[in-house]
């Protein structure tokens, strides 16, 4: 396997040598690199301006990420054999923490794999692509699966949207022959039929299953709103855990229909209904009605997916969070998360609460949760941590 050698300019390892993987095209010496003349996905060598070897990894010439590095072991460059080998890593983690096989197995670059995401149900492996160096390693990607794990089927989930900004098209691909059209999940006792090719992304959300299981106090007896509640991960779980009737309001249909779907499967059917529509007009229609919750769990997609939305995208968390608010009974809880890098965990306590003093309510934080750990955090890679979830007691202003 050949490396092409990639030099940066003085003093743009800093980053790199604080553990940081990520090189931008305006950090690269051009004038001693043909980027340009590189193509995506090739493997290379990464040096600093005095020649030192920082790693190997590969390159993207028409990305603003335009390298990444895989390794930093000097014996041990990027190759199948190192595929293998972080994927052994990865699965001693998440074997450790947990006792069934639903998990992510391998969260990108926390797990020394940018570009690489495998989320596992069971026996079937979902897996998504996003880089162009990751895309070249997929028949390695493939064969280390198939040797660390021997799955009974892998997907390729390869349609979201970020492979544009690689140059890559998407797809989905069914590698091994005879996947199923559902997957089974199983959280804190609780099961799910997933869909196992038209879900969002991978098709369930690992990353709230700790946040999901810390709501089980707080709305046993409870009337429970789930807003944005895709196929009722939170919505389902809390009619089994208690809740004595649970709105769900989702946009998609096909999603309601999978939470009724859910809600059967658990036996809850007669204290889960659907209301579909946009969220925004979902609770206006609701406040109209005069219906109130004594809990509304708020966990929309990401508003703000890059800085340009910052602005835009923060508006709408506090509309929705205050919206929300309205809706809930004196005393009442809020749970309500982001999943936008772009929106700090501080940023969001601000709007929820601003959001609040324009309703007249005052607000006691209980706890505050995170991704689940099948989604490690890198600390030298601020973008991994990403997920925030407020537990909040509302209360009449004081």
């Amino acid at each position: 396997m050949t490396f092409a050698p990639l030099r940066l300019k003085k003093n743009e390892d800093r980053r790199l040598r604080a553990g940081h993987c990520w090189i931008y095209s305006n950090e690269i010496d051009t004038a001693v690199t043909p980027l340009q003349g590189m193509e995506p996905g090739q493997l290379v060598e990464i040096f600093n301006d005095k020649g030192k070897l920082l790693g190997t990894g590969y390159v993207n010439p028409h990305s603003l990420i335009s390298a990444r590095i895989v390794s930093r072991d000097h014996k041990h460059p990027v190759n199948g054999s190192l595929m293998v080998h972080r994927l052994k890593v990865a699965l001693s983690l998440r074997e450790r923490l947990y006792t069934q096989p639903f998990y992510r197995l391998v969260f990108g670059e926390s797990d020394g794999l940018p570009g690489l995401v495998i989320d596992r149900f069971g026996d079937y492996l979902v897996i998504q692509i996003t880089t162009a160096g990751m895309e070249r390693m997929k028949s390695d990607i493939l064969a280390a699966v198939e040797k660390v794990l021997k799955p009974a089927g892998v997907l390729f989930r390869n349609d979201t949207a970020s492979r544009e900004l690689e140059g890559l098209a998407p797809y989905v691909e069914d590698a091994l022959g005879g996947w199923p059209d559902v997957l089974t999940v199983e959280e804190h006792g609780v099961r799910f039929n997933v869909p196992s090719q038209g879900g969002q992304k991978t098709g369930w959300f690992f990353d709230q299953a700790v946040n999901r299981g810390r709501m089980i106090p707080y709305i046993q007896g409870k009337r429970v709103l789930d807003v944005c509640s895709y196929i009722g991960a939170w919505g389902v779980q809390a009619a089994v855990k208690g809740a004595t009737e649970v709105i769900c309001v989702d946009a998609s249909s096909s999603a309601l229909d999978a939470v009724d779907g859910n809600a059967q499967l658990n036996g809850v059917a007669e204290r889960v209904a659907g209301l579909q529509g946009d969220a925004f007009d979902a609770l206006r229609e609701l406040r109209l009605a005069n219906e109130r919750f004594d809990v509304v769990l708020v966990d929309p997609p990401a508003f703000i997916k890059r800085k340009k939305d910052t602005k835009q995208g923060t508006l709408a968390y506090r509309r929705l969070n205050q919206l929300a608010l309205q809706l809930l009974n004196k005393d009442g809880m809020l749970i309500s998360s982001s999943c936008s890098h772009h929106m700090s965990e501080s940023s969001l306590l601000q709007e929820i609460q601003q959001a609040a003093r324009h309703t007249d309510r005052s607000l006691q934080l209980l706890e505050r949760g995170f991704q689940a750990p099948d989604h490690p955090v890198h600390p030298a890679i601020a973008e991994t941590a990403y997920l925030k979830c407020f537990y909040l007691r509302v209360l009449p202003t004081f």
